[in-house]
């Protein structure tokens, strides 16, 4: 298996796990299970989706791939993880993480895709990149 087959099919996961989270915890009246459901689809979800089915085209060295996928996910549960038991500095290690994967998912070459695509791929990762700082900091002011 590749990276990117990896990276698509954890992505696919975090959507499905993501719905489930939001079914269990609405009736359940979970204050963060909103938040974490939200998560899971969109940054554990749709991004590491798209961000596998982009790397799909990268013909080069899978190493950095595989070092994404590791950064993306245990980001991701570390900061999950220090959110729900209120842990700032779990949240600010996991998104170091997430940043390390950030630049490796940018650096990924696309090679046959079409330049609208590459642009929109850019645009999700710099959207995701501004998001982690907000994070950190509302982390921080909330606990």
């Amino acid at each position: 298996m590749t990276s990117a087959r990896a990276l698509t099919a954890l992505g696919a996961l975090g959507v499905v796990v993501g719905g489930l989270v939001a079914a269990f915890t609405g009736p359940m009246d979970w204050t963060k299970g909103s938040w974490a459901a939200a998560y899971l689809v969109l940054v554990v979800g749709v991004a590491q989706y798209v961000m596998g089915r982009f790397r799909a085209v990268d013909a080069r060295d899978d190493r950095a791939g595989w070092v994404q996928l590791a950064g993306w996910n245990l980001g991701s549960a570390l900061v999950i993880g220090g959110t729900l038991v209120t842990t700032p500095l779990l949240v600010d290690l996991g998104s170091l993480l997430l940043v390390v994967a950030l630049v490796l998912a940018l650096r990924a070459q696309a090679g046959g895709v079409p330049p609208a695509a590459v642009l929109a791929y850019r645009g999700l990762l710099l959207v995701l990149a501004v998001t982690i700082p907000i994070g950190m900091l509302l982390s921080h002011l909330r606990n």
